[in-house]
């Protein structure tokens, strides 16, 4: 895979920025918030390629039993049918019939298969559906259906719960003779700690890829983004994932297949998208004030480097240290030391904002100022250095602040 780094990603680009794609939103009464855009709808106007990766918690809403199903019954799908405010988890018979209504309906609108429309909800836990409110919103989600910043905009906004800001990215690039597009939206500022996808994300492209080899791309880049975040380290039971790709711009091209240098690059822009909206989940954290990049390097593995990393990323003494811009750096040595680690204090090294404080089983005393002083940015880097090996992770997290405790004190009251 060809270096993400130098591809960026622009915020301008959502999920109708590839040919080929409309979406819609309509406000169902489903959130509290009257008039909030709540049910959304994104559209191929021919039938997409589909690729997808899910939570690996054990307790799984409605929408992903009802994706999986359909995702195994074909690899060509035609929407993805979403709504907020209410998860359908934990909703038993009920709830898997409602998930698989939303789904009907949305096919009955478009004229194509049911097993071709995929779901997604989130919102509270242990609540049915509102279905009489669904019924009569979808319906306008699908009247609604358009292209450009409008639509895109308003898919971003019907699929937010707690977040601030609706949050989109894409990139336009050159495979052979042809331009493709990647764009995508997502929301998720809380309960985020993913194990295969995190929140809702809907990615689509008009390049033609192998179905074998979109699946593949589209799991390493979940990987190496939005499996590299944690707000809560609290894992969901709605995380899905959907990239859709319509071949729109590449008709008469052979598709892109795996392990091909056309391949190489549209992952790289892939990963690109997927790195640009992590982030804004991170930049948009509930009660986040800083965006913490932890790198941890010289472990013995990278399985011993991730476990390490997110245990620092996941410690709330780490995160509390962060808020309040209090240097206890001792408390990000200890996290990583309690993680089953095969080093000690003796052969760390660690730097937070470029500012060494640790080495070698000694502080660093006269640069305890200049730590302070860097703890204070918006965006600051840890990097921790174990001393035992080659292997490495980096996880993003963010502080843990008041306004966290306050807003997840009262969700659902």
């Amino acid at each position: 895979m060809t270096d993400a780094s130098k591809v960026r990603a622009s915020g301008t680009i959502g999920v109708t920025g590839a040919k080929g794609f409309r979406a819609g939103a309509a406000a169902a009464g489903i959130k509290k918030k009257r008039g909030a855009l709540d049910v959304a709808v994104l559209v191929c106007d021919t039938e997409a390629s589909a690729a997808a990766v899910f939570t690996t918690n054990r307790v799984t809403g409605a929408p992903v039993q009802v994706s999986r199903r359909h995702l195994a019954a074909r690899s060509a799908m035609r929407a993805v049918v979403a709504s907020s405010g209410n998860s359908n988890v934990c909703t038993g018979a009920q709830g898997l019939a409602d998930a698989e209504e939303m789904t009907r309906l949305a096919a009955e609108g478009l004229g194509c298969p049911v097993e071709a429309v995929l779901v997604a909800s989130t919102g509270v836990i242990g609540r049915l559906l509102p279905m009489e409110k669904v019924r009569a919103g979808l319906p306008k989600a699908l009247a609604s259906l358009g292209r450009g910043r409008a639509a895109d905009a308003a898919l971003a906004r019907a699929i937010m719960t707690t977040d601030m800001r609706p949050k989109q990215a894409g990139v336009r690039l050159r495979i052979g003779a042809r331009t493709v597009t990647i764009g995508g939206a997502t929301k998720g500022v809380g309960m985020i700690e993913p194990r295969m996808a995190t929140t809702l994300g809907f990615l689509t492209t008009d390049a033609a890829v192998e179905h074998s080899a979109l699946q593949a791309m589209l799991r390493r880049a979940a990987d190496a983004t939005y499996n590299c975040l944690t707000v809560d380290g609290h894992q969901s039971t709605s995380d899905t994932l959907v990239l859709l790709a319509s071949g729109e711009a590449m008709a008469g091209c052979d598709p892109i297949a795996e392990g091909s240098a056309e391949a190489a690059k549209f992952e790289s822009a892939l990963v690109a998208v997927c790195e640009n909206l992590a982030r804004q989940i991170v930049a948009d954290a509930e009660g986040g004030t800083k965006v913490i990049e932890v790198r941890v390097t010289g472990a013995a593995s990278d399985e011993e480097a991730a476990r390490a990393a997110r245990a620092i990323a996941n410690s709330p003494l780490v995160k509390c240290a962060f808020f309040g811009e209090d240097p206890n750096w001792g408390r990000i040595t200890s996290a990583a030391g309690g993680a089953g680690i095969s080093s000690g204090a003796d052969s760390m090294r660690l730097a937070i904002g470029g500012v060494l404080i640790f080495e070698k089983g000694t502080p660093v005393e006269a640069k305890a100022a200049k730590v302070k002083r860097a703890m204070k940015a918006r965006d600051i880097i840890v990097r921790l250095d174990l001393g035992a090996g080659r292997g490495e992770a980096r996880v993003l997290t963010c502080d843990l602040s008041y306004d966290y405790v306050k807003i997840n004190a009262s969700y659902t009251t």
